[in-house]
């Protein structure tokens, strides 16, 4: 299993590089999606546009944005209070769709204080 996270955006390292997504979820690697534009081209060219949201691969299936936290949010069982607060939001498809943009509108209020571009092949 392959997460593909935005590693500009500090909310989405925090989720992707929390140890209870890293050892809580066997088998899983995760990358910076920002860091290895040549992933982020093969992703674009199967319709999973980093800059719209993490991406979730598992052998032939993927999981993109709002379906792809959910996902992981359904294999873990957490302690963080960040992750604890998130599980519950997410477990659902109609509420994690509802909810997935108000991340994607923090990430993109946490680039721009960066001075990142909201996608990394769009500078």
């Amino acid at each position: 299993m392959l997460l593909v996270y935005d590693g500009g955006c500090p909310f989405c390292r925090h989720f992707a590089l929390s140890s209870e997504v890293r050892g809580g979820i066997p088998n899983l690697r995760i990358v910076d999606g920002r860091a290895d534009a040549g992933l982020r081209r093969d992703l674009r060219k199967r319709g999973l546009v980093l800059a719209e949201g993490a991406v979730l691969l598992q052998g032939d299936r993927a999981w993109h944005g709002a379906e792809a936290v959910r996902h992981l949010c359904g294999l873990m069982h957490p302690s963080d209070p960040l992750l604890q607060l998130l599980v519950p939001l997410f477990d659902g498809p109609s509420r994690s769709a509802r909810l997935y943009p108000l991340l994607l509108g923090a990430r993109r209020m946490a680039l721009a204080l960066k001075g990142l571009p909201l996608d990394p092949d769009r500078p």
